[in-house]
């Protein structure tokens, strides 16, 4: 599959908190955790679980920052 993102980070995920239509997935990169909020649909249609191998895929315009 040929994608045009071309900021592509592998990583493992490591904690899924489900809530009624979205959930936060979090995926352990080199370096750090990523967390990413997708809908519960997609965590189904990708079968993602604990320990499930992932590709972080980074639009820049659809990213955001905040301090801790």
């Amino acid at each position: 599959m040929s994608l045009s993102i071309r900021n592509q980070i592998p990583g493992t995920v490591t904690e899924i908190a489900a809530g009624p239509a979205m959930a936060a997935v979090k995926v352990s990169v080199d370096g750090g955790v990523l967390t990413a909020a997708i809908t519960q649909d997609a965590v189904a249609d990708l079968g993602l679980a604990v320990g499930s191998a992932v590709v972080a895929l980074i639009k820049s315009t659809e990213l955001s920052l905040a301090t801790a």
